[in-house]
This record gives C-alpha cells, structure tokens and sequence, in this order.
C-alpha cells in the first residue's frame, strides 16, 4: 500500500511513517498544509492519503472534497484530536473512508488501512458508539425514502458498519460467513441507491441505528 501523510506537525508525520514503514506501508509522500496535500496526491498516486483536519492554507475536509474529486480511486483516513460529530459527518460527507483520533492513530492506523483497503470505513472505536448515539438524540429516525425497505438481517448489519467492525467482525457477531455479510452489504446498497460504504454509514446514522446490545 501507498500512503501520503498530510499533517502540519512534523513529530506527527515522523511518528506515523515510522509506524508504517516498520510494518511494510510505503510512505510516498508527506504535505504539510492542504494545498500541498493536493499536489502530493497528484505526484504520487497512492491508494491512502492521511490528512490532518486542521491544516493551513486549506482544511482537511475541503482538501478531501477537492482529493476525492480530482482522484476517485485514492482512499482519505482522517486524523484530529477533535471527536465531535459535526467534525466526523463532514469528513464522511467530504468522501473521507476513516476517522482517527491523533491520541490513538499510532495504534489504530495499520488497522485503519487495512480496512478502508477492503473498500470499509473505519472509525475509532472511541467515536464511533458516540457518534451513532448523538446523532440518534439529536434528530428524529426519518425514512430512508426507498421503495425497499431492509430486513431485520439487512438492518444488523448496516448498525455494525455504523459501529466501525470489519465484514469479519460482523461475521462474528452475526454467526454467518464473511461472503455472506459482503452480499448483504451489496444488497444493501443497491437498495438504498448507495455507492460508497461512506454513504452507507452516513444512512446508518442518519437512521438511528445504535450498537445497542439486543
């Protein structure tokens, strides 16, 4: 895997390139504002680019929106120290595929990757509970506006996916095979007329889907 690290605090990008090189993740690039991010991007071509929210000369979120567009095919994990909802949303809405926070990405980023890499998204576990039960506080369940509604199997997997778990963790939780929760995914999508797992977690939350035990 190909990865650009896109933070303006040197320590910080030091830090996570040591993370990665020891495992094996080439490191192909470094930015230290958003606009450099951009321009890294179009140089090296990675599959990740990891982008710092608060950048200068150009936000992490406009910076994603602008990656996402120019190049489709290369993946953004965003880093903050910031939990808040409003900050995770518009990440996910921006086209990012995950969610780290900085006082935990040395430990998450590999499993990060690894999950966006299998087309997952990926937020930290100390987001993600709290995401789904804020936004599930703050805004009424509306419909989902599709002509077919999801099964009670449908609707358990989507609240994993909420949650952050992988196709092998959901597998787990569930007791049924890998390949059978990536066809549930697919089914999902096309009938909520998604495209990308990012859309499907902003629809999880959206709808109020908690990882309330049953």
């Amino acid at each position: 895997m190909r990865v650009v690290l896109a933070d303006d605090h040197r320590i910080m990008r030091d830090g996570l390139r040591a993370v990665l090189t020891a495992a094996g993740v080439q490191v192909v690039g470094e930015a230290g504002d958003g606009e450099a991010a951009i321009a890294e991007a179009d140089r090296s071509h990675p599959d990740v680019v990891v982008i710092d929210i608060a950048m200068p000369k150009l936000s992490g979120i406009e910076a994603t929106r602008r990656l996402r567009a120019k190049m489709p095919g290369t993946k953004v994990i965003a880093l903050s120290m910031n939990s808040d909802r409003r900050y995770v949303m518009a990440m996910l809405e921006a086209g990012a595929a995950g969610y780290l926070l900085k006082d935990a990405a040395a430990d998450e980023l590999l499993v990060a990757l690894d999950a966006v890499g299998r087309g997952e998204t990926y937020l930290s576990p100390a987001i993600a509970a709290g995401v789904v039960d804020r936004a599930l506080r703050a805004r009424p369940s509306p419909s989902s506006g599709s002509d077919k509604p999801l099964s009670a199997r449908e609707r358990e997997v989507v609240q994993r996916i909420a949650e952050g778990k992988s196709s092998k963790e959901i597998a787990t939780i569930l007791h049924i095979a890998v390949p059978t929760v990536d066809t549930h995914r697919r089914q999902i999508m096309d009938k909520l007329h998604l495209r990308t797992i990012a859309e499907l977690t902003k629809y999880a939350i959206r709808e109020g889907l908690t990882s309330a035990e049953r």
